[in-house]
């Protein structure tokens, strides 16, 4: 999936995946994440989640490829950041939220720091399967071991769409992870109605998905 998809995404307003609200999985798991932590969101967009979890205490760093949706975040809450450019990448700051604008996969620890946590509600079930696989490899490489994550996802019947948001079934969750987190389903939940778009291309059955990880400590 090339750059130009979201970028274009977000110049056409076409962010069907952009949520009006704090994602009900977050509200209920939030305990997941450690108090006080440095929480990772990678492919943020301009998510209310990230001011939630800001308001809970925790520094915020996010990592989002469209700078249109880097600047509706801060504009739409009403914070003017503070930019600066770091190699590759854009960095906007302000009260305990920060957001790296550029390309995920060329971030790294040290742009990052030191983060305790992370929460992935649209990034894995954004990419196709073989960036998923990458993703997983580059997460495990920003994060410590001992750091703890809450990972959304979404499971449909039959995967006729192509997406975004793919289908990622408990199985796949299980084989990515194996070796780099530990993890546990923590709710599964039929939410079919919640998304007609979804009944008009055939879908019968959708779920989302909470799990609770934890970095290994790897051999």
């Amino acid at each position: 999936m090339e750059h130009s998809f979201w970028i274009e995404r977000w110049q056409q307003g076409r962010i069907g995946f952009h949520r009006s609200d704090v994602n009900g999985m977050l509200l209920r798991h939030h305990a997941v994440l450690p108090a006080s932590s440095r929480v990772l969101v990678p492919l943020c967009g301009k998510s209310l989640d990230m001011g939630w979890l800001a308001a809970q205490g925790h520094e915020v760093v996010g990592i989002e490829l469209s700078r249109i949706a880097v600047e509706a975040f801060f504009a739409e809450h009403g914070l003017e950041p503070r930019v600066e450019a770091r190699g590759s990448h854009l960095r906007f700051s302000t009260n305990g939220i920060e957001i790296l604008c550029g390309d995920l996969f060329a971030i790294g620890t040290e742009d990052v720091g030191a983060v305790t946590a992370w929460y992935d509600r649209a990034a894995m079930i954004a990419l196709p399967p073989d960036m998923r696989a990458r993703y997983v490899e580059h997460l495990a490489g920003l994060v410590p071991p001992g750091a703890r994550g809450l990972l959304v996802t979404l499971d449909y019947a039959p995967p006729l769409i192509e997406g975004p948001p793919f289908s990622v079934d408990e199985a796949e969750v299980q084989a990515r992870c194996a070796g780099r987190f530990a993890l546990s389903l923590l709710e599964r939940n039929e939410v079919l109605a919640d998304e007609p778009r979804f009944l008009g291309e055939g879908v019968t059955s959708m779920h989302e998905q909470a799990w609770a990880l934890a970095r290994l400590q790897e051999a």
